[in-house]
């Protein structure tokens, strides 16, 4: 994997915006969408500086761990409160009141807990395709939009999400925003491990 400084290079910059402008996916409202999802995402890098997979009890709604730790889904989590306003937490919690046989039961959970569901990877990935934001994936590897979802699973058996970057380093796709580990970062990574999904999702919010 190959991780983007947080000062890019000009011509880091230059190569990322040509592959915005090249590409024809998103059209407004869900291009800006896209934009200012990509934009809080990037904003918790040098943020988010460790990978903290405890159990925390968090408050309702709008629960949080501190900022500078987390997992992988607090990066989406995060963002789409940050560009959107949007309350993962609560959205994924009423989900699964109503529907609570239809995720997963890979936790001995008899109900739904607020504290951690929405935490937890299959637990979004549910979620997403319930909301209809289940998109196939590419066949190309430039076929990923900015402010998609991604799912790959880590050494056949960690689930793990993120989001595709709006940069293209030196012209080549597969750059995200996640914490695999060490805090949030960027980098050329998405095809590093399987990608089991692809989302898009309330990028008109």
């Amino acid at each position: 994997m190959s991780r983007i400084p947080n000062t890019l290079s000009r011509r880091g910059v230059i190569t990322g915006l040509a592959a915005a402008i090249a590409c024809p996916a998103l059209a407004s409202p869900a291009r800006r969408g896209a934009e200012a999802l990509v934009a809080a995402a990037r904003r918790q890098v040098g943020v988010t500086l460790a990978y903290d997979p405890d159990y925390s009890k968090i408050g309702f709604p709008n629960g949080d761990v501190q900022r500078s730790r987390g997992v992988c889904t607090d990066v989406v989590i995060r963002a789409y409160r940050d560009a959107f306003g949007l309350d993962l937490q609560a959205l994924v919690n009423a989900d699964m009141r109503r529907a609570f046989g239809e995720y997963p039961h890979l936790w001995g959970l008899r109900a739904p807990d607020p504290s951690i569901d929405h935490r937890r990877v299959p637990n979004l990935r549910t979620f997403l395709a319930r909301q209809g934001a289940r998109l196939p994936i590419p066949a190309a590897e430039d076929g990923w939009q900015p402010g998609d979802i991604f799912t790959s699973l880590i050494d056949r058996r960690l689930p793990h999400i993120g989001f595709v970057s709006d940069l293209r380093p030196d012209g080549r796709p597969g750059c995200i925003i996640h914490n695999i580990g060490a805090g949030a970062h960027e980098e050329v990574a998405l095809f590093d491990y399987p990608v089991t999904g692809r989302y898009r999702w309330a990028l008109d919010a």
